[in-house]
């Protein structure tokens, strides 16, 4: 019982306070002159903030097929890029297993799965770039299996 006395007096001290900061000021030339002074508001429909995408698509050892969770990320991407004038470049790599020459193979052929798929959704082949560094450009440098892994991917730039 006393805890509600307790708000209902809190809650009253609350509104006198506002009702005393609220102005009684009738006169509609102090409203015009406020409507005057604001810039005008046009009404355009909002603009979509692009949600920034993940530009790396990874792969698993010795291999150029697309994970089944990489297909999403790149329809997404797929969806961005259709009507795009701009050029954009798929990079390949490798890890440091293999040859040099293998490697480069292999980071081209990762490369070129990525674009086949973006142009199965409808972005132009003339807007999408293949080039692969193979094992040239690590993105973690050293022998584990977690750097290796994070070294098996296409970058899309």
């Amino acid at each position: 019982m006393l805890k509600s006395v307790k708000t209902g007096l809190g809650l009253a001290c609350v509104m006198a306070v506002m009702a005393g900061c609220s102005s009684t000021d009738t006169d509609d030339s102090a409203q015009q002159q406020m409507t005057q002074v604001q810039e005008p508001v046009i009404d355009t429909p909002a603009q979509e903030t692009a949600v920034p995408l993940d530009n790396v698509v990874y792969f698993d050892f010795d291999q150029s097929l697309l994970k089944p969770d990489t297909r999403e990320l790149l329809i997404q991407h797929a969806d961005r890029m259709r009507g795009n004038a701009g050029t954009v470049r798929l990079e390949g790599h490798a890890d440091e297993l293999g040859t040099r020459e293998y490697n480069l193979a292999l980071g081209e052929r990762r490369a070129n799965a990525v674009r086949d798929f973006l142009v199965l959704q409808g972005v132009d082949a003339s807007t999408l770039e293949v080039i692969s560094y193979g094992e040239e450009r690590p993105a973690q440098n050293g022998s584990s299996e977690s750097a290796r892994q994070m070294n098996r991917r296409v970058v899309i730039n």
